[in-house]
């Protein structure tokens, strides 16, 4: 099992950044590929980045690669979400995920623990 707590949501104006933060229990979190999806209100949860156990490998949704940066530090157990130019469209609940397979890639169905989420807002 795996417990994760998501940290460093906020209110935020467009244009800017906010580094979101989860937090892992466990003693093998490096061996979970991580990731970040969203869901805004009345829309689906959507993937927006997902990073290996290693850390070597990424992968972003088109609608955030280049303005998001996925990163962990797997000797204190967290991931991390590092979001600039922000626009009011990335207002919603971040979630992280852990995955038990090495490449679960976007698809939700693909991971196994997932963190009760942490609001962002971005006022226009």
């Amino acid at each position: 099992q795996v417990q994760l707590v998501e940290s460093g949501g906020g209110l935020v104006q467009a244009g800017g950044s906010l580094r979101l933060s989860c937090a892992a229990s466990g003693r093998t979190f490096s061996r979970y590929a991580m990731g970040w999806f969203r869901q805004a209100p009345g829309k689906e949860r959507e993937f927006v980045a997902q990073i290996s156990g290693s850390g070597v490998s990424t992968r972003y949704a088109d609608s955030v690669k280049g303005r998001v940066t996925i990163s962990r530090e797997n000797a204190k157990n967290t991931v991390y979400l590092q979001m600039n130019s922000l626009k009011p469209e990335d207002t919603a609940v971040y979630s992280c995920a852990a995955a038990e397979r090495s490449y679960p890639g976007c698809s939700q169905y693909l991971y196994d623990f997932w963190g009760q989420g942490t609001q962002v807002t971005v006022s226009s």
